[in-house]
């Protein structure tokens, strides 16, 4: 087997694996779930991955890179000022935690909880992933009191860090609720903390 044809089976196997784990839980899905679902044998899997342990890191590694890269791309788009750049993605945190269909939903929501407890390298690569994502959204503050779309001075690391554990909390509860409400209110709190006017949600 070629290196691609083996590195396209693996990533076949985490696709289908997040999508299954996404919408119930890493423990809740079994190996032979995803199997099946993948369509590979119990001895591929192991080819790829030594221990279900292992095959958590590497979706949740995976999970982060994509995730990371989708943020670069919002928080870059042109024609736009920091400010505005920002608020898209909170507007787009939004707008995919509030559907049912598990391919948008958080990883990091769905899995913190369960897998901190449960494996320490899993809860590592969980707290390496969150710290990248917000350290960018922390150069996306400073980038907007650099060009005054940001009215508030404030230590950039520190406010990304309250908002992005505002918007994780708001989610949970948003799971709890099966409603758009505390995304919602997550959002006008985000626009109070950046000190712009508070918007109504579309």
């Amino acid at each position: 087997m070629s290196a691609a044809a083996a590195t396209d089976i693996r990533q076949h196997i985490l696709d289908t694996a997040q999508v299954l784990i996404s919408g119930r839980g890493f423990t809740a899905v079994g190996l032979s779930e995803i199997l099946h679902a993948s369509n590979v044998p119990k001895g591929s899997f192991y080819h790829y991955f030594p221990s279900k342990e292992a095959f958590g890191e590497s979706l949740l590694q995976g999970y982060f890179d994509g995730y990371l890269a989708d943020l670069e791309r919002v928080l870059t788009r042109p024609g736009l000022s920091a400010a505005e750049r920002l608020m898209n993605y909170w507007q787009n945190w939004l707008e995919t935690q509030t559907h049912c269909d598990p391919k948008g939903k958080c990883l990091a929501v769905k899995l913190a909880a369960e897998v901190s407890d449960l494996s320490e390298a899993m809860r590592g690569v969980l707290e390496q992933g969150t710290d990248k994502i917000i350290a960018r959204l922390a150069q996306a503050i400073d980038d907007g009191f650099g060009d005054g779309s940001l009215p508030v001075h404030e230590d950039a690391p520190a406010l990304a860090t309250t908002l992005y554990q505002l918007w994780l909390g708001a989610s949970l509860r948003a799971k709890i609720t099966r409603d758009r409400m505390p995304l919602a209110a997550a959002l006008a709190a985000t626009q109070r903390l950046l000190g712009l006017p508070v918007q109504p949600t579309h």
